[in-house]
């Protein structure tokens, strides 16, 4: 299944910043190895201020792709939504 993930950042008032430097580093790391694992496959940062991201993931269910949102280091801070994709018979990519 394919998911659009839009993901939204607030560290915490009061947070070191070296915590935040750790796990932005750590985050990184986790990213890169799950677009190794396909989970991943694209990543946009929309216009304007705050750290956001909208991502096309994919997961064999919304159980798995809770997984692994789970385990990336900053999701303690996170606002997650997420929209499930469908088929869409005039999607010109279908046949790639």
């Amino acid at each position: 299944m394919e998911f659009l993930v839009q993901i939204s950042l607030e560290v915490p008032p009061g947070t070191a910043q070296e915590e935040v430097d750790d796990r932005v580093r750590a985050e990184a790391v986790r990213a890169a190895e799950l677009a190794d694992l396909g989970h991943l496959q694209r990543l946009w940062r929309p216009e304007g201020p705050g750290w956001r991201n909208i991502g096309l993931w994919q997961a064999d269910d919304p159980g798995q792709l809770h997984e692994l949102l789970a385990s990336l280091p900053l999701h303690p801070w996170m606002t997650i939504e997420v929209r499930a994709l469908g088929p869409h018979p005039n999607d010109p990519g279908a046949g790639a």
